[in-house]
């Protein structure tokens, strides 16, 4: 068992076939982010506060922090994680898609109470059909 102090970043890389154009309109519109993660009202514009719909968790506050075109997207997620997607242009129409989720921490819990510890063993699994299925089956199209 992994020890508390040790909760390192969530971090999930694949492949896909795709070009770099279409991953990046995936990552960076709220359409694109939508099709293949949650609803949102995600504008591409660094300082930008914006909403993910979460579902039966309800709104989630963000705030870009990062946009470097066809790179990366960071934003701020709630009120202690980080999301950074990044893309890697490959050639022949293929493209690395690294998604990381960041800022857990032992000591704190999320807004509906939950330890960071709990949430990020759920999570990690959740990232891992995301961008492994639902990323590649909505660019890959």
């Amino acid at each position: 068992m992994q020890k508390p102090e040790a909760l390192t970043e969530i971090r999930k890389t694949i492949i896909i076939n795709a070009p770099l154009e279409k991953a990046w309109h995936a990552v960076a519109t709220s359409e694109g982010i939508a099709s293949w993660w949650m609803p949102n009202t995600f504008e591409p514009v660094v300082g930008k506060e914006f909403i993910l719909h979460a579902g039966h968790f309800g709104d989630s506050p963000c705030k870009v922090t990062e946009l470097e075109p066809y790179k990366k997207v960071g934003f701020n997620w709630g009120k202690d994680w980080h999301l950074t997607f990044e893309l890697k242009e490959l050639g022949d129409n293929k493209t690395e898609f690294t998604l990381i989720h960041a800022g857990w921490d032992v000591n704190k819990v999320t807004e509906f109470g939950q330890p960071h510890s709990v949430v990020r063993n759920i999570m990690d699994g959740g990232w891992e059909k995301i961008v492994k299925e639902k990323f590649p089956a909505v660019v890959e199209q």
